[in-house]
């Protein structure tokens, strides 16, 4: 067993300091991603996550141009452009995936100024590829508290709504049938899911953040109809993936023949599409 886990796991994994930071904000992403994003699959939202996840590029590039914290860009970014989605949005489906694109439309202009201005500063060497792709391994310890209390707020939130939030997703007109304020419920489900996207952002990056909000929790969903259920399996995935993709990116900087390393968001997202397929064939869909 032991010479098995040395092939798999190259030297200095368990004792490497940001290998430590990344499994732990990583877990707790995952987390946190899980629970929100049962409740987008189920509210048919995937395409607002997305677009948070986009919006969000605007503030972390604008964050690096500042030489601030991305993450702080991303959550500032994502909970504006969630306000205005609403804002603007109407209560038919189609007038907000109308909103969603108009914000998504101005923020990744204004992203592509800031990341051409980020690219042209020598103080801002590889920001694009942070804020696009994400840098787990980059990360401060320092974040740990940040990235937990952030997580906290949204999962409280989601854990407080739980029951009128699962009946406005499943009939709107139900909820507000027995009294649910399901415009100021959904306004307050959309900001606890800009911050999971914002903290999805720092792990797998802005462009790929709504495979670890929309993943696990459509994988979830097909294995289980339950919800509560749903988010502990979603959890496990999140988690699982993550880990491994961390593990994977780890071993690839010993992997001929560049020795430079793959990036974690693509052992992530890679995992992640592989764990979903699976359970679609097994639940025979």
């Amino acid at each position: 067993m032991r010479g098995l886990l040395r092939q798999l796991i190259e030297p200095g994994f368990f004792s490497s300091e940001p290998v430590h930071v990344a499994l732990v904000v990583g877990a707790v992403v995952a987390v946190v991603s899980a629970a929100v994003g049962v409740f987008t699959v189920i509210r048919g939202q995937s395409f607002a996550g997305h677009a948070l996840g986009d919006v969000g590029t605007t503030g972390g590039s604008g964050a690096f141009l500042v030489s601030a914290n991305p993450l702080w860009g991303f959550v500032v970014a994502s909970l504006i452009g969630a306000g205005i989605m609403e804002l603007f949005g109407i209560r038919r489906q189609r007038g907000r995936d109308l909103a969603t694109g108009i914000v998504l439309g101005g923020a990744l202009g204004i992203a592509a100024l800031f990341l051409y201005l980020s690219s042209n500063s020598g103080n801002t060497t590889g920001a694009a590829f942070t804020v696009l792709f994400g840098s787990i391994f980059a990360i401060d310890a320092s974040t740990i508290p940040v990235v937990v209390a952030l997580s906290l707020l949204a999962l409280m939130t989601v854990g407080v709504l739980y029951r009128p939030l699962l009946l406005s997703s499943v009939s709107a007109d139900m909820a507000s049938a027995r009294g649910v304020p399901v415009r100021a419920l959904g306004i307050v489900y959309l900001l606890s899911m800009a911050l999971a996207v914002s903290l999805s952002c720092i792990t797998i990056g802005a462009i790929l953040s709504t495979a670890l909000l929309i993943g696990p929790a459509a994988t979830a969903l097909r294995l289980t109809k339950r919800p509560g259920l749903a988010m502990t399996w979603a959890a496990v995935i999140g988690v699982g993936v993550t880990w491994l993709g961390i593990l994977l990116a780890y071993d690839s900087y010993y992997w001929p023949p560049l020795h430079r390393g793959w990036p974690v968001s693509f052992f992530v997202v890679t995992l992640v599409f592989l764990v979903y397929l699976v359970a679609d064939v097994s639940s025979g869909h």
